[in-house]
């Protein structure tokens, strides 16, 4: 015997999603259609407390998510204002697009997979106390012709990493952020990336075949989720003169 839509037997089934994201999607399509023009201030917290019947942090999260997107801004002792439908956002980088895709393109190796306490530098990006667990992949890239190019380090929350399949060490068919997609229901806000140079460890050095001495251009992606969370943060150290960068982007 079939059960009705949204019900298990005859329990059913709250498939809504979570408050705060029905406040910022009633928002948004409120600021869309022109109910909320630019420049007007948005309603007290209170009044959309009562409109959605929402506690006080559920409010405060929703504007603040709105707030990061760029959907509106904050003027101290005065509200909320609103901005406007955001821009397109810009493209995202060849390179960046390289680190998010299926373990299984171009010549990717994992190299182990295991939880480790969180080091200073994933900590940090990921919102996390130094030596909070999470889960570390590495992945050896070479190219055609050129032996190893990176050695990228994907760091996730064990917590958030359970009853997946990041820990095992297989390849992701659909990569890192589209398996915690699928497997967690993450849904994505930005990311940040920051590029900057030190010198190889020895560790590098023997992976990626440098000289004693030599330097790495490092790369650190930062995947945010839409309730502004950290969801993982992949580090990535480059052989010089090995792997070339280039993007185009707008200028007004």
């Amino acid at each position: 015997m079939s059960s009705a839509p949204g019900t298990v037997g005859s329990v059913q089934l709250d498939v809504r999603p979570p408050k705060y994201i029905q406040i910022v999607n009633a928002l948004q399509a409120r600021i869309e259609d022109g109910t909320y023009g630019p420049g007007l201030m948005l309603p007290s917290e209170t009044v959309l407390m009562s409109e959605f019947d929402a506690s006080r942090p559920v409010v405060v999260r929703a504007l603040e998510i709105l707030r990061h997107a760029g959907w509106i801004e904050s003027h101290q002792g005065k509200g909320r204002f609103v901005r406007g439908k955001p821009a397109p956002p810009r493209a995202v980088p060849t390179h960046a697009a390289t680190l998010l895709a299926a373990d299984a393109e171009g010549s990717v190796r994992v190299l182990d997979a295991a939880e480790v306490p969180a080091p200073a530098t994933a900590a940090a990006a990921l919102g996390l106390a130094p030596g909070t667990p999470v889960v570390m992949r590495r992945h050896l890239v070479s190219g055609a012709g050129t032996g190893p190019v990176e050695l990228r380090t994907y760091y996730v929350p064990a917590a958030l990493a359970a009853g997946t399949g990041i820990v095992l060490g297989d390849p992701l068919p659909r990569g890192l952020k589209e398996h915690l997609h699928v497997r967690k229901g993450l849904q994505y806000s930005h990311a940040t990336e920051r590029v900057s140079t030190r010198p190889a460890s020895t560790e590098e050095q023997h992976l990626l075949d440098l000289d004693t001495g030599d330097w790495v251009l490092t790369m650190q992606l930062t995947v945010t989720t839409r309730d502004d969370t950290p969801a993982f943060m992949i580090d990535t150290a480059a052989a010089p003169g090995r792997l070339d960068f280039e993007d185009s982007f707008p200028v007004t």
